[in-house]
């Protein structure tokens, strides 16, 4: 990874815990410097800050997220009103779908789950609460892209796609049909066999300030087929009722 070279005191701390937060198990620092490009004796003063702090916990050489991070997470759970406000909703369309639903937002160009409802039937498919990947693939990750404002996405995608012209403007064809449909659909983008689709929510009624989250409902290929409009449309009524329960609020 290249060097950060440019970055504050702060935000050093800041990309390690991100590296932390997102790796989804305990990290080496070989693996940490890998995830944030520091230097290894940069690395070893902000894991030393953030480890007396609570923040970071180690053992064996091993570093994780620690008892204030947890502190912080279940914070989050409890005043979220944007979590709060989806969470009738996701329960109501995967009650109705027997599939799994999530709510995804984007931060740092990642997609990241905050709530998950899972499904009930022994086989089904999950996005796991605080997981993150790439915001480049997948419903999520499209339905995030389409409905952006418009500076954020060009901006979001010149950094995605620095290197890139013909993925990304073949991208950009394919959000504007997002946009125009109002939903997305992927299907084996993120994970094998996984059938998606996701539709925005927006915090107020003028969608120029951009989508705050998508709502995703998750399937296998096998049992998505021939529902696929039927699941859409789901999708999209749940949605809208969301957005409309975060601007009466």
């Amino acid at each position: 990874m290249k060097r950060e070279t440019n970055v504050t005191g702060a935000e050093r701390l800041l990309l390690v815990l991100t590296a932390l937060a997102s790796h989804g198990k305990a990290m080496s620092a070989k693996d940490i410097l890998a995830a944030t490009g520091l230097a290894q004796s940069t690395l070893y003063r902000q894991v030393a800050l953030l480890k007396r702090w609570g923040f970071v916990t180690e053992d064996a050489g091993f570093y994780a997220p620690g008892p204030i991070s947890l502190q912080l997470a279940l914070g989050f759970d409890v005043n979220s009103l944007l979590v709060e406000a989806s969470r009738e909703g996701m329960l109501k369309l995967a009650n109705a779908t027997q599939e799994s639903v999530g709510l995804i937002v984007a931060v740092n160009d990642q997609v990241i789950c905050l709530e998950m409802i899972e499904s009930t039937q022994s086989l089904r498919c999950s996005f796991e609460k605080g997981r993150s990947v790439p915001l480049r693939s997948g419903a999520s990750a499209k339905s995030l892209l389409a409905f952006m404002a418009d500076k954020l996405r060009a901006e979001t995608l010149e950094r995605l796609f620095a290197n890139d012209d013909a993925t990304r403007a073949a991208l950009e064809t394919e959000l504007e049909r997002i946009r125009s449909r109002g939903f997305a659909v992927s299907e084996s983008e993120v994970d094998p066999g996984v059938w998606g689709v996701s539709a925005p929510v927006f915090r107020r009624a003028s969608r120029s300030a951009g989508a705050s989250a998508s709502i995703t409902l998750m399937a296998p290929s096998s049992r998505a087929a021939g529902r696929e409009q039927q699941l859409a449309d789901w999708t999209v009524r749940a949605a809208n009722a969301i957005s409309a329960r975060l601007q009466a609020a």
